[in-house]
């Protein structure tokens, strides 16, 4: 353990200390100030009076996911190089030798194409990576998972345990950093065809791939999970067509499982009673559990799956998680959503003390501990995003030394970013909802602003945050003059479960949901911030169904409407869904009574807000179809293309935008038709757009 008088507030306020400068290429060079003002110079000077093009807020992040070696000494990251995402190394005992390249990053698009799905430490020479390969199996498109360990002295790569594994074999259970072994839960090949691709456990020698069994398959399990000190104690099993999610638990010193739990929740809204951190030597475990309303932590015993009393919950919301010691034996503190914002709150008295000293120096709520050593004599803080587009950072907790990695984004730096708040208002039935509101930086205190409206995808249990983020569309936009909101309608996560149900309500999908979408511009124009006829709606998956159901059914709310990767037409949807969820999953989106009379593409005549509609063609969660289905429908009413309606289809896109062409072609074509049907800027504002900054 650290002695706490390591955590000198004098040592963390010196930040003039030299920089941990990665190169040009991938980082910046640069010592930042301590607790720079908002109002302050950033690096680029000229973003602070100028526009920052759209494109740059959705550029492959410089530094992200970034984890320490167990003692300290190495670095393992996504990078942007030239617009592709790349995973690399660093030394920190020889910065002067810049990041080491291990592979691309990029998501498969292509059968035969293989792409990064995760990576992490095991022992202090090797990050192993999770693979996914993508394969035509009988003219459909599959995904396999296997791990690949990288070894940083040598560069070799030794494919881990993949001799007689299944579609699966990348689930990390359990890792023993000092001997180099882990738990892997792998899909298994057996000539018991009963038994063919249910999960078997299986330890892992990391230097050179070669396993031994620990627990072989069981026909009522697809998923195992171990304690702390690496012993298998929980199975489970979900099955598709009841909705039945099943436990199996032992105790540490029992060999035999037994059911502890088999239901069904119909609403959706419930959360499994998991362990997220076993209590050693005991039965208990700490779990989350929407048991009286919202999600909550508790102590439960697994035996008998009696929860005790609340060890943590926030009032009015959904506690979001369990952050755990790195030997998962002990919790270090819970993840809480109030006001807007996703925070850590530890329990353990260190991080507690760290955490309040780091904001010391970057301002409240603007230090995030995203990885440290087992010794916690290195800490990576993300410092930023609230303010300043934010960096990551090195504590050295031996030497009081905080030096700069790299910052978030190459281009942006620490440009500042777009106010942002959350704000409740009253739904037209008198339903309170939360929303947040993102400002235009350079039009502070005007009124009667235009606006954009954002939903979220999901949209279930999914909500938006007071944050910077990877998809940072909000900021694209406000930046460009828009006022930005992003309503969790009804429906959404965070709230607790009744206010989830009141989604999943008949009259929620595309109906009540949608009305929650235009009582937020009735709402924030009669408090006189927004002007109600200057209103465009913008979404994607969930989100571009949102869209499309505004420009279709509430044409004279919208000026316009963006619409991507959206579901047009429900009962097509709920086919697709049955086909390849099964029947109980199914039900997660077919909510309503009458999917027909919701469906945009159904209902193609008549007045609609122009529509811009971007359909990615590798998508592997909204099928194509969807997007043709919309064009076909709206071509035949007679509707013109380039002004009632334009159709992008991104050849190499996917449903999750992770690469740098799809992502800025996607927020550049959404600005350009916004602008077009609904100018940020016109004389009646009294002012003029700010110039553009020209970015190298």
């Amino acid at each position: 353990m650290i002695r706490h008088t390591l955590f000198r507030n004098t040592a963390l306020r010196a930040l003039a200390a030299a920089s941990l400068g990665l190169g040009a290429s991938l980082a910046a060079t640069a010592a930042p100030a301590a607790a720079q003002d908002a109002s302050s110079a950033p690096q680029v000077p000229e973003m602070l009076e100028k526009r920052i093009p759209a494109g740059e807020f959705v550029k492959q992040a410089n530094m992200r996911s970034v984890r320490i070696s167990p003692d300290g000494n190495r670095l393992a990251y996504l990078a942007n190089n030239s617009g592709r995402q790349v995973l690399v190394t660093l030394d920190l005992n020889n910065i002067e030798a810049g990041p080491k390249l291990i592979l691309e990053a990029e998501e498969a698009r292509e059968s035969g194409q293989r792409s990064l799905a995760g990576f992490r430490w095991i022992g202090n020479e090797h990050v192993v990576m999770t693979v996914i390969s993508r394969e035509n199996i009988n003219g459909q498109l599959g995904d396999f998972r296997r791990l690949v360990a990288y070894d940083v002295t040598d560069g070799e790569l030794v494919q881990q345990a993949w001799r007689n594994a299944g579609g699966d074999a990348g689930v990390i259970l359990h890792i023993d950093h000092d001997t180099g072994k882990y738990l892997l839960q792998r899909d298994a090949i057996s000539e018991n065809t009963e038994r063919w691709g249910y999960p078997e456990v299986v330890e892992v020698d990391v230097n050179d791939g070669k396993y031994s069994y620990v627990q072989r398959t069981n026909p009522v399990v697809t998923g195992w999970q171990a304690d702390g000190n690496g012993t298998v104690r929980v199975g489970g099993n979900y099955d598709s067509d009841t909705g039945k999610q099943r436990i199996l638990y032992r105790s540490e010193d029992e060999s035999n499982f037994k059911t502890v739990y088999n239901e069904a929740d119909a609403t959706f809204t419930e959360s499994l009673p998991a362990p997220e951190v076993f209590v050693p030597g005991t039965d208990d475990a700490y779990v989350t559990s929407r048991e009286d309303g919202y999600t909550k932590v508790y102590r439960m015993n697994m035996q008998t799956m009696q929860l005790g009393e609340p060890v943590f919950e926030v009032a009015g919301h959904d506690v979001d998680g369990v952050i755990s010691s790195p030997d998962g034996n002990r919790v270090l503190g819970y993840v809480s959503y109030e006001n807007g914002q996703r925070e850590a709150v530890y329990t353990d008295e260190m991080m507690k003390q760290l955490q309040t000293m780091l904001e010391e120096v970057f301002g409240e709520n603007e230090a995030q501990i995203v990885d440290w050593s087992d010794d916690f004599s290195k800490i990576v803080v993300f410092g930023g995003g609230l303010n300043r587009v934010g960096a990551y950072y090195l504590y050295d907790t031996q030497t009081g030394q905080l030096g700069l990695l790299a910052w978030q984004s190459a281009s942006l730096k620490d440009a500042p970013i777009n106010p942002m708040r959350a704000e409740t208002y009253t739904a037209s039935d008198g339903t309170e909802i939360e929303a947040i509101i993102t400002m235009p930086r350079h039009r502070e205190g005007q009124t009667g602003l235009p606006v954009v409206v954002m939903p979220h995808g999901g949209p279930f249990g999914v909500k938006d945050t007071i944050n910077f983020g990877f998809a940072s569309w909000h900021q694209a936009l406000a930046e460009q003059g828009y006022v930005v909101i992003q309503p969790n309608y009804r429906g959404s996560g965070g709230y607790g479960k009744e206010f989830e149900k009141m989604g999943r309500e008949p009259g929620g999908y595309g109906m009540r949901m949608q009305d929650d979408l235009n009582d937020a511009v009735t709402a924030f124009a009669a408090k006189g911030l927004i002007d109600a006829d200057r209103a465009c709606i913008m979404g994607w998956s969930y989100g571009g169904y949102a869209a499309a159901r505004g420009a279709q059914r509430d044409p004279d709310v919208w000026r316009c409407a963006v619409a991507g990767a959206g579901v047009y037409d429900m009962p097509l949807m709920n086919e697709w869904d049955r086909k390849n969820l099964g029947r109980f999953s199914e039900g997660f989106q077919a909510t309503s009574d009458n999917p027909q009379a919701i469906s945009p593409a159904l209902h193609p005549e008549g007045e609609w807000a122009p529509i811009l509609i971007v359909a990615a063609k590798r998508d592997a969660r909204i099928p194509m179809e969807q997007a043709e289905a919309l064009v076909g429908a709206l071509r035949r009413a007679g509707k013109s293309e380039g002004t009632d309606f334009k159709y992008i289809v991104q050849e190499q896109g996917t449903h999750n935008l992770p690469y740098d062409d799809v992502h800025m072609q996607w927020i550049e074509e959404a600005h350009a038709w916004i602008e077009k049907h609904n100018p940020a800027y016109v004389p009646a504002d009294g002012d003029e757009a700010p110039a553009v900054v020209a970015m190298n």
